[in-house]
């Protein structure tokens, strides 16, 4: 027998083969109860690879069912991989290549070398959030995902053109009420200064792309968010760091370095610094200023974490973009780390030449960012809801911050500052951070050493904590454990 003939063999048997009834009063409609037993019976392996399917007509007939129910149902299996269309001859099913999921396992080896790349890869694993205390971002659990569901809902609701690009500039109604958000900053910006990006990742490239060149210096905190270093070294900018304290950077050092490398932008974290959550003085924010306007350097403030702030009332802090008026500097913020990871919208406030440019170079780079992301964020914020769900996380953060601290004292580490704010504890563990890293990520456990926040990269005795993914108690165990022994 050919394959053909034996094709067509296991086809007539199939189509024989009655399915179980469908029902019009079940809650699944016709086309998923189809989809639903058919796949059943493909899974079970009644119907093996290059079966071919009844006809759309036979089925139609058979069960009694419209063809365009047939057409549907086929249709998504085909998409699923399930069956394959054959012109001229129908439907088949289709022959599977086993797809082998991620692993499971949490326990995966650490590099001899661990490096940015490193902690990134593997902050994107599957892994459970209350087994990565090394991330920078919130658990899904503590997120309020109804809140983003029913604004997403409501915008596919909407009569809108969403099939179309959006504005390069981003979508108007989100940049008018990101002016307000500003206002409340004391920054004052019209929606002609703001242009929506794709995160602050996004952001901080389109500013490094427009004014860096090779050869160029660019100043950062140290420590500080790893990620933009390799992305400064990649335009040929050659990386300082400048020590951060308590209050801001250490001023006589940025002097120093100011009139030795001339440096075309300054990258700060004025707020809830990055790995620190300590926030920049007034005196210090002034003495920025001061420098970037002798050295002629721009400040490019990532405020990111704006909105974990609990205002100067609770934590002492100042915006230089609020004595500035972004003449000098350039602002960034975002949402994805109060509202959704997934939900990547950020924006810039600069001066008006300079937002434009930033909108134009967006433009040929990515043309625009999603509307229908910043559609969502927009209702979020214009409908008032915003507001109570970060004072819901900012005080889940409180609640969790001071027993986090004794917990980690109590075993041996030292905070090096202990903020009344954030979601970042900057640790020193008196031991080589990176051989702790690799240990427990041997155990399942992600670390974020204090190697990765500098510039440099050397090794250190420090380690980041996010005191929201501290949940789970064998995180303590490990570090005493293995603190103990070092």
């Amino acid at each position: 027998m050919t394959n053909t003939d034996s094709s067509s063999a296991l086809g007539n048997q199939a189509a024989s083969t009655s399915l179980t009834s469908l029902s019009r009063n079940s809650g699944e409609s016709l086309i998923e109860q189809i989809v639903r037993m058919v796949t059943a019976r493909i899974e079970d392996k009644v119907w093996r690879s290059g079966t071919r399917m009844p006809s759309i007509r036979r089925f139609s007939e058979q069960y009694k069912v419209s063809r365009f129910t047939v057409v549907e149902a086929y249709d998504r299996l085909v998409a699923s991989g399930l069956l394959e269309s054959r012109r001229g001859s129908g439907f088949y099913v289709r022959e599977r290549t086993p797809i082998v999921p991620p692993s499971a396992s949490t326990h995966a080896p650490a590099p001899r070398q661990l490096d940015v790349v490193w902690l990134v890869r593997n902050m994107f694993r599957q892994m459970p959030a209350q087994k990565m205390p090394g991330a920078g971002s919130l658990p899904n659990e503590w997120l309020d995902s109804d809140l983003v569901a029913n604004a997403l809902r409501a915008v596919a609701r909407q009569n809108h053109n969403l099939l179309q690009y959006g504005e390069p500039q981003g979508f108007l109604p989100l940049r008018q009420q990101l002016q307000l958000k500003l206002d409340e900053l004391e920054i004052a910006a019209t929606p002609d200064q703001i242009v929506t990006t794709s995160g602050v990742t996004q952001a901080l490239d389109l500013v490094a792309r427009h004014l860096v060149r090779p050869g160029d210096t660019v100043f950062v905190d140290d420590p500080a968010w790893f990620l933009m270093f390799g992305s400064f070294a990649m335009l040929g900018a050659n990386v300082i760091g400048i020590p951060r304290l308590p209050d801001g950077p250490d001023i006589a050092r940025l002097a120093e370095m100011a009139a030795l490398h001339r440096p075309k932008l300054f990258v700060i974290n004025s707020l809830l610094h990055n790995p620190t959550s300590t926030s920049l003085s007034a005196a210090k924010a002034f003495q920025v200023l001061k420098l970037a306007e002798q050295y002629d350097f721009t400040i490019v403030e990532d405020d990111i974490y704006c909105d974990m702030h609990p205002g100067p009332a609770v934590q002492p802090a100042t915006r230089i973009a609020t004595l500035d008026q972004l003449q000098r500097v350039i602002y960034l913020g975002g949402f994805s780390k109060t509202l959704a990871a997934s939900l990547r919208v950020g924006f810039i406030a600069a001066a008006p030449e300079t937002a434009r440019h930033l909108a134009d170079r967006k433009m040929l780079t990515t043309l625009t960012t999603t509307e229908m992301t910043e559609r969502v964020a927009y209702r979020i914020l214009s409908e008032g809801h915003y507001r109570k769900h970060v004072d819901r996380l900012r005080g889940r953060l409180d609640a969790v911050r001071d027993r986090t601290v004794r917990q980690l004292e109590r075993i041996g580490l030292r905070v090096s500052s202990h903020p009344p704010a954030g979601m970042f504890l900057w640790t020193d563990l008196g031991c080589d951070a990176n051989t702790l890293t690799a240990r427990a990520m041997e155990e399942g456990f992600l670390l974020a050493p204090g190697s990765l926040f500098s510039p440099s990269q050397l090794p250190s005795t420090h380690m980041r904590f996010n005191i929201a993914a501290m949940a789970d108690p064998g995180i303590l165990r490990f570090l005493e454990r293995e603190i103990g022994r070092s």
